[in-house]
């Protein structure tokens, strides 16, 4: 029986010992340094690291063009890394090291990106890449930007046996990237992001659709800033052919709510296939990386709303309006062929017309957005009106009593007639939109009136001054 049993435990051992081994040499070849260097032929370990960073809001570009590059081999394998959250502190190079030699071959990695309002693309956020590369075997790991990681920008690193091969790729890759972007065209904003700018993506917004004829203006406004902002893509040989440059920047000026930002709407309106970039708030200070956006993506609009708001900002460098002077330099910046078109907008030109003057020819175009006068008034009541529920001398009548009334003003004006008619079981009509305005511009609406942008005892500023029937949105993301 002892006999027997001692038989057994050694023949059990040297069973446990053959699997151990078995087991050893399985998990090696799950390696993912082991499948680099089988996949090299020769040991990855000594072979360079080629690596370069990307801008995030470039990430869906990228994965794009490297699936494109990697996919032109058929034999070309995707690999994940295992290892839990330890994966994503690990570079490249050090896959071979011999304290990270165990992280074995897993799943990628994949992030549901928006490549466009309604569409998106599932991207790699951390992978590796075999395929042939001008003949010669190339890993590529693909990184996502992680700022929890320590790594705020998105990545690239190439292993191969030759540099300059490593390099010619990653040329490809930028060409790529220039030639084709999901951003071209687009409406986009600047993701705020609280690691800092380079970490930050960007939104997709939808094209306001805004015609010409809901766009109230005094004669001939409209017409300028479209004709400087639009119609000099229109000229762009002839004018690069003279000498002339395409860069150009705009300052929409005015009080709060009389239009500067529906103007805008309109602006990209009338852009179809035109890329845009805005930027408001805490995106403003990104205005560096909107410019080679814009550069790269002409041609270009660049959105920059309450522009006053950073003018006195100190927090991005030393010295007064640092930040503002940054928004100059970026479009000073400017190839004199870049197709790209500055639009500021501000409540406070006082704030801006100083730094403005110390760097003269950034801003070739100011347009004053003022104020409405009485027939501007009425034309902007009649615009919110359904047809026919007013008559035009009470359209008349309302617009005299709301001096300095804004297109948020006007149309609050128009809800509450017809809901003051509603509750008395009433058809809205002229009585209704009469007394709506006698209520608003009573002394108990002050406030109101104030919230709604109308400047408290504004006089007429007669013929000639309008303005644009705002619809009060905001352009931020």
């Amino acid at each position: 029986m002892d006999e027997k049993l001692g038989e057994f435990l050694t023949s059990f051992n040297t069973a446990v010992t053959l699997a151990q081994e078995y087991r050893g040499h399985a998990d090696e070849h799950r390696r993912i340094a082991t499948a680099l260097s089988g996949f090299m032929s020769q040991p990855g370990g000594e072979l360079p690291v080629v690596a370069e960073n990307f801008p995030a809001h470039r990430f869906a570009d990228l994965d794009i063009a490297l699936e494109k590059l990697a996919g032109s081999d058929p034999e070309a394998t995707l690999l994940g890394m295992g290892g839990g959250q330890q994966r994503h502190h690990v570079d490249l190079a050090d896959i071979f090291h011999e304290g990270y030699s165990y992280i074995p071959v897993g799943q990628p990695d994949y992030v549901n990106l928006p490549t466009g309002p309604d569409s998106y693309r599932q991207a790699l956020t951390l992978g590796i890449r075999l395929f042939r590369y001008q003949g010669s075997p190339m890993a590529v790991m693909q990184r996502a930007a992680d700022p929890q990681s320590g790594r705020n920008t998105p990545s690239l690193s190439v292993l191969t046996a030759d540099r300059a091969v490593a390099a010619a790729f990653l040329a490809e890759i930028q060409t790529e990237l220039s030639r084709n972007s999901i951003l071209r065209g687009q409406v986009v904003s600047f993701t705020h992001n609280p690691y800092g700018q380079e970490a930050a993506g960007v939104s997709f917004l939808v094209r306001p659709q805004l015609a010409e004829k809901d766009v109230i203006l005094p004669p001939g406004v409209l017409g300028k800033v479209s004709a400087h902002v639009l119609g000099i893509a229109g000229h762009r040989s002839e004018l690069q052919s003279r000498g002339q440059h395409l860069k150009r920047g705009v300052l929409l000026y005015g009080p709060p709510g009389t239009g500067k930002t529906h103007t805008v709407r309109r602006l990209l309106s009338a852009s179809e296939g035109t890329t845009a970039v805005l930027l408001s708030g805490g995106s403003l200070a990104a205005v560096s990386e909107a410019a080679k956006l814009a550069r790269a993506m002409a041609p270009s609009l660049v959105i920059l709303e309450d522009i006053d708001l950073v003018a006195e900002d100190r927090s991005f460098g030393h010295g007064p309006q640092p930040l503002l002077f940054e928004v100059l330099d970026a479009l000073d910046g400017l190839d004199s062929d870049a197709d790209v078109a500055f639009i500021m907008t501000t409540n406070r030109v006082d704030v801006l017309e100083r730094a403005l003057a110390q760097r003269p020819g950034r801003v070739d175009l100011a347009v004053e957005i003022p104020m409405p006068d009485t027939g501007s008034r009425a034309r902007l009541l009649a615009l919110y009106s359904p047809d026919g529920m007013f008559s035009p001398q009470a359209l008349s009548q309302a617009a005299e009593q709301s001096e300095g009334a804004t297109a948020s003003f006007a149309r609050e004006l128009v809800r509450r007639a017809i809901l003051s008619a509603l509750t008395a079981g009433e058809e809205p009509g002229d009585a209704h939109l009469l007394l709506a305005a006698e209520e608003l511009m009573g002394q108990g609406e002050e406030l109101t009136r104030s919230l709604l942008g109308a400047a408290a005892g504004a006089e007429d500023s007669g013929p000639g001054t309008g303005w644009l029937a705002a619809s009060g949105e905001s352009m931020g993301s």
